[in-house]
C-alpha cells in the first residue's frame, strides 16, 4: 500500500482492503507469500533494536545525568539520537525488506488472482519470487550516478536509497516513542494506583532496595502501545516517502494516464529522486491522504510490537 504496488493499489483506501489483499496474496502464494521479506526483517531487528536501546541508555546518562534533568525535550533528543545511530547499520536490511515485499513476479499467462488460481490448480506454475541474495545482487547492480567513478561505491550507495527521509522520520518516531514512554511511565509513578505491583527486592549497585515498585504487565503494554501509536502517526509521512524512494529504481516514470514519458512530466517519478521530488510526486498523485496510505496496517503492526518491545526493558533492568 505504501509503495502503490500496481497489483494491490486497488485494495488501498478501504478498511476491508487489507483483508482482501491478504486473501489475494494467500491465493497466489500461500502462507509463505505473507512472509515475503521476513528473513531480512529478522536479520535487521537484531542490530536495530540492540543498538537503539544501548545507545538510548548511553545518551540518557549523557543528556540527563540527574533525575531532575529528565524533561520531555531531552527524552525526545536522546531517543532521536539513539534511533538515528541504529540506522547506519540496519538500513541496508530495511531496504532489502522493502524490495523483497515489492518484487512480485506474476504467472506468465496474465496478471491477477485468476491466473494465480489457475497456476495453483495445475496450470502454468508461478514464477518464484526473488530471494534475499538475488534481491541484494539486483540492487547492487542497478545503475547509479556514481557507478561511473566506482562500481563498488555506486552499488553500495544503492542500499541507502531513501536514507535521508528515514533520518527525518526516525527523529520524531524514536524521539516521540521514547519521550511518550518515559513521560507516561513517570505520570503513572507519580500517582498511586492499582497499576503497580510489588517486585520484591531489586539489586542496584550491589545493594538491595526493598519495596521496589513497578507497573503491572498490562500497564507496561498499554504505555508501550500508546507510545508506538503516537510515534507512528507523527512519523508516518516520512515512512511513505522512504518506501517510495527505496523502490524508485523499480518504478517507471508514468503520468496519471499510465503513459511512459521520456520527458519526465511534473507528476512522474525519477529514478534517483530527492526527498522533495518524491514528496511532490506523492502529493500530486494522491494528495495529502497519500502520505497516510496504510496507516491502519501500521497501527496493527507497530502497537503490539512496540508494546512488547518496551515492556521487556524493565524486566531486563530488574535482572541486570
Amino acid at each position: 500500500f505504501q509503495t502503490d504496488n500496481p497489483r494491490y493499489i486497488k485494495y488501498s483506501g478501504s478498511f476491508l482492503g487489507v483483508f482482501r489483499a491478504i486473501h489475494d496474496i494467500h491465493s497466489a502464494y500461500g502462507i509463505p507469500g505473507l512472509f515475503q521479506g521476513h528473513s531480512a526483517t529478522l536479520l535487521r531487528i537484531f542490530p536495530y533494536a540492540a543498538i537503539k536501546f544501548m545507545a538510548y541508555e548511553q545518551y540518557k546518562v549523557w543528556i540527563m545525568p540527574r533525575k531532575e534533568d529528565e524533561t520531555a525535550l531531552r527524552r525526545t533528543l536522546a531517543g532521536s539520537m539513539a534511533g538515528v545511530s541504529s540506522l547506519f547499520v540496519s538500513y541496508p536490511l530495511d531496504l532489502l525488506r522493502t524490495r523483497l515485499a515489492y518484487e512480485i513476479r506474476m504467472p506468465t499467462n496474465g496478471p491477477g488472482a485468476a491466473a494465480a488460481a489457475a497456476a495453483s490448480s495445475g496450470g502454468i506454475p508461478l514464477v518464484k519470487n526473488p530471494g534475499l541474495i538475488e534481491t541484494g545482487a539486483l540492487i547492487y547492480a542497478e545503475p547509479n550516478p556514481l557507478s561511473r567513478y566506482s562500481k563498488f561505491l555506486g552499488g553500495s550507495l544503492n542500499f541507502y536509497r531513501g536514507f535521508v527521509p528515514t533520518v527525518y522520520g526516525m527523529i520524531p518516531y524514536a524521539g516521540v516513542s521514547f519521550m511518550c514512554y518515559e513521560s507516561l511511565k513517570a505520570w503513572a509513578f507519580e500517582r498511586e494506583g492499582w497499576w503497580f505491583q510489588s517486585s520484591g527486592k531489586r539489586r542496584h549497585k550491589q545493594t538491595y532496595n526493598d519495596d521496589y515498585k513497578q507497573l503491572t504487565w498490562w500497564a507496561q503494554l498499554t504505555v508501550g502501545g500508546l507510545s508506538g501509536l503516537i510515534a507512528q502517526t507523527a512519523s508516518y509521512p516520512f515512512e511513505v516517502i522512504r518506501r517510495h524512494m527505496q523502490i524508485a529504481g523499480k518504478m517507471e516514470s508514468v503520468n496519471h494516464s499510465g503513459i511512459t514519458s521520456g520527458s519526465l512530466p511534473v507528476n512522474a517519478v525519477k529514478k534517483f529522486p530527492s526527498t522533495w521530488e518524491m514528496t511532490r510526486f506523492i502529493y500530486q498523485k494522491r494528495g495529502f491522504p497519500g502520505f497516510f496510505v496504510g496507516l491502519s496496517i501500521g497501527f496493527m503492526k507497530v502497537v503490539p510490537m512496540h508494546a512488547g518491545e518496551l515492556c521487556q526493558v524493565p524486566g531486563f533492568d530488574l535482572r541486570f
